[in-house]
């Protein structure tokens, strides 16, 4: 079943054309004007991907992406004409996957979709997709991580992060080494966006947040701490 894009994005020529790049590359456009109208369709439909411009008439793009944030994890590219770094990093941290500024190539926004639509589809073969670490659940192959049977949402980066960290349980892993593994290598970001990343990831974790452990020096482990 083709993938479903909900573009929203106020700048009539720019919807117009991501609408055109996506339906040629097979995908099923869904579109909306401002950010009202993008929580409306979003409600109302099953999306795999959105498009989300920032700077929108009504709603925020920012906004929209905390309200959608709350109850879903499905990826978020946001699209806004801001290039400084901390725009990007406040992206980041409230939930975004990736980050495009304009002006764009379509084709590598095309593929930044496709690169993060199979990172968010799960590995079917894998043999044991679930591993327990003392309450905290990851399941790879349903994406879906559970804390003493209770259902933790996270974003796909945020899944991504917790799935690297604990398949290399015990090994102290540098912000480098973090993030072209979760990030790519072709990622350009800071360094703090590791940082950004694994305190949200901590804020969700609750009582499993020391499961994170900071290395000085070097960067973070994922350590399942002995519960008394």
């Amino acid at each position: 079943m083709n993938k479903t894009i909900l573009i929203i994005e106020d700048e009539l020529k720019i919807r117009f054309l991501l609408r055109d790049y996506l339906k040629a590359e097979g995908f099923n456009v869904l579109e909306a004007s401002d950010g009202d109208e993008g929580l409306f369709v979003f409600k109302n439909n099953k999306v795999d991907l959105i498009l989300l411009d920032i700077m929108m008439p009504k709603i925020d793009g920012i906004t929209v992406l905390e309200t959608i944030r709350t109850v879903s994890n499905l990826p978020i590219i946001l699209l806004t004409a801001k290039g400084q770094e901390e725009d990007k990093l406040f992206g980041y941290e409230m939930g975004a996957d990736d980050y495009v500024t304009k002006p764009f190539s379509p084709k590598i926004l095309i593929a930044k979709i496709k690169a993060l639509l199979k990172r968010t589809v799960s590995d079917e073969d894998d043999f044991n997709p679930s591993q327990n670490y003392n309450g905290l659940t990851i399941n790879k192959l349903a994406h879906e991580v559970k804390i003493n049977n209770e259902p933790l949402t996270l974003s796909p980066k945020e899944f991504e992060l917790l799935v690297y960290l604990s398949d290399n349980m015990g090994i102290a892993l540098s912000r480098d080494v973090i993030l072209d593994n979760v990030w790519g290598i072709d990622y350009y970001g800071d360094l703090r966006t590791v940082d950004t990343n694994i305190k949200r990831l901590r804020e969700k974790l609750g009582e499993k947040s020391n499961y994170i452990v900071t290395v000085r020096g070097s960067g973070y482990k994922f350590e399942v701490q002995n519960e008394k």
